[in-house]
C-alpha cells in the first residue's frame, strides 16, 4: 500500500482547493461546511529534476516518476472528538493516514465563510490540534484502565504498559501531542501500536495570499506558506506556461512542488532509480532500508532472492556519462545485503532463481 497524507484543518480553509491542484482532480470545493463527506484519494508525481537528467543519458522507452497518496478528509470542527460534525469518521479517516498535512487559513475573503467568525491562524491550529489530542487521550484512557487491571496480577508487560499509557495520558491532558514527548527506544513500539493521530508526522500549510512572507511562528512541525488558489490557477496552464508564470511571480519552484517534496521527506521516505533502454524510473523506500528491502519495493520475490546489488551514485551516473563509463572508472560498486540505500542510488540488483 502506498504511504498517505492525510489533509485536514477546518471547513472552508482551502484544503479541497489544495486538493484539487495537487491531484488536478475536480474534488467539490464549495462555501460550506462537510462539502467533503467521502474522502478523496489522489496520487501524485514527486517531481525530482534527476529522473529528466539520467533518462536524457539512458534514453529510456518510458519515464516513470515515484509517487505519493494525498487524502482530502472533511474539516474538522469543535469537537470532533466527540462525535461534533462528523467527528467520529473524520477521525477515522485520519487514522489511516501516515502522517498529516495540516492546512491552516490565513487568507481575508468576505464571501468565503469561517467557522469561528474571524481569520486567527494560531487559534486554528491549536482547535484542530487539540481535537486530535482529546481523541487520542480517550483511546489512552481504555488502554491504560485495561493494562492497570491485568498489572494486578503480576504480569509484568502490563506493568510496563501502565507506566507508558499513564506518562502518556498526563502529557495528552496537559495539551501535549504524542509526537512533541520523549520516548525511549523501547517505549517507541508500544505507541506505534496505538496508531495516535497525536503522534503522527505533521506538516502545516499556511495557506495565504502573500506565500512568500516569513513565517514567524513556533509550531511543532515545518510551516510551508502557500497560496492554494493560484496554485490551482496554475495547474490549469500547459507546462510551458505554468513554467513561465511561476518565473513571473519571482519564484524558482511552484508552492506545489515544494509541498510535495516536503510531504515525501515528512514520510522519511528517500528515492533511488533503475534506468536502463526499456525504463527509467524512481522508487520509493524509508530512510535506513537495506538493500534488499529496497529490492522488494520493485517486487516482493526480490527481498527474498536478493544476491546483491550495483549501485552508482546519480552524481556520478551524470559527471561520467552512463553506467559503462562508471564501471571503467571503478564508481560502480557491488555492495551486499546490510548496505543502506542512500537518497539518489542507481541500482542494478542480482536476484537469485
Amino acid at each position: 500500500m502506498p504511504l498517505s497524507i492525510g489533509i485536514v484543518g477546518l471547513p472552508n480553509v482551502g484544503k479541497s482547493t489544495l486538493f484539487n491542484a495537487l491531484t488536478k482532480k475536480s474534488a467539490l470545493s464549495a462555501n460550506y461546511p462537510f462539502c467533503t463527506i467521502d474522502p478523496n484519494v489522489g496520487i501524485v508525481s514527486v517531481p525530482d529534476e534527476r529522473l529528466e537528467q539520467i533518462a536524457a543519458i539512458s534514453q529510456p522507452r518510458r519515464i516513470v516518476p515515484t509517487t505519493v497518496e494525498f487524502i482530502d478528509i472533511a474539516g474538522l470542527v469543535k469537537g470532533a472528538h466527540a462525535g461534533e460534525g462528523l467527528g467520529n469518521q473524520f477521525l477515522g479517516h485520519i487514522r489511516a493516514c501516515d502522517a498529516i498535512c495540516e492546512v491552516v487559513r490565513d487568507f481575508a475573503d468576505k464571501d468565503v465563510v469561517h467557522v469561528q467568525g474571524r481569520i486567527d491562524p494560531d487559534s486554528d491550529r491549536e482547535t484542530v490540534n487539540l481535537e486530535l489530542i482529546l481523541a487520542d487521550l480517550a483511546a489512552v484512557e481504555k488502554k491504560l484502565a485495561k493494562a492497570e487491571k491485568e498489572a494486578k496480577g503480576q504480569d509484568q508487560e502490563a506493568r510496563r504498559k501502565t507506566a507508558i499509557y499513564g506518562r502518556l495520558k498526563e502529557g495528552l491532558a496537559a495539551g501535549t501531542a504524542a509526537r512533541a514527548m520523549d520516548w525511549t527506544d523501547e517505549e517507541k513500539p508500544y505507541l506505534q501500536k496505538l496508531s495516535l493521530l497525536s503522534a503522527k508526522p505533521i506538516l502545516y500549510c499556511l495557506n495565504t495570499d502573500q506565500p512568500t512572507a516569513a513565517v514567524n511562528r513556533e509550531w511543532d512541525g515545518r510551516i510551508l506558506p502557500i497560496n492554494a488558489k493560484l496554485e490551482e490557477e496554475i495547474v490549469r496552464l500547459e507546462p510551458a506556461e505554468q513554467a513561465e508564470y511561476i518565473r513571473e511571480l519571482g519564484l524558482k519552484q511552484s508552492g506545489l512542488d515544494k509541498l510535495i517534496a516536503a510531504s515525501y521527506q515528512l514520510l522519511g521516505l528517500i528515492t533511488f532509480f533503475t534506468t536502463g533502454p526499456d525504463e527509467t524510473r524512481a522508487w520509493t523506500t524509508r530512510s535506513g532500508s537495506r538493500a534488499p528491502a529496497a529490492a522488494g519495493r520493485i517486487h516482493s520475490d526480490f527481498e527474498k532472492k536478493f544476491i546483491r546489488a550495483e549501485i552508482v551514485s546519480t552524481a556520478d551516473f551524470l559527471r561520467t556519462g552512463g553506467e559503462s563509463a562508471a564501471r571503467n572508472q571503478g564508481l560502480l560498486r557491488t555492495e551486499g545485503k546490510e548496505y543502506m540505500v542512500q537518497d539518489g542510488d542507481i541500482c542494478h540488483f542480482l536476484i537469485g532463481a
